[in-house]
């Protein structure tokens, strides 16, 4: 039998982004990744890169996707 690898298992909806300083909480993680998307494609400069970065981690399916360094 297949097994199922882990980044293929339902993740939770839920996810937290802060972008240029402002927290936000999704309970659709797809909107979330849109939003980012077309965040990023509509801007330039810093905030595109501060979309991007958040973008990227959303990508990777993390819970928590920031522009901060940490």
């Amino acid at each position: 039998m297949l097994k199922t690898p882990e980044l293929a298992m339902p993740r939770s909806r839920k996810v937290t982004t802060v972008c240029n300083g402002k927290r936000e909480v999704w309970t659709d993680y797809e909107q979330a990744k849109a939003y980012f998307l077309e965040l990023m494609m509509s801007t330039d400069g810093e905030e595109r890169d501060r979309a991007e970065c958040v973008y990227i981690q959303l990508l990777h399916g993390l819970d928590e996707c920031s522009d901060e360094d940490e």
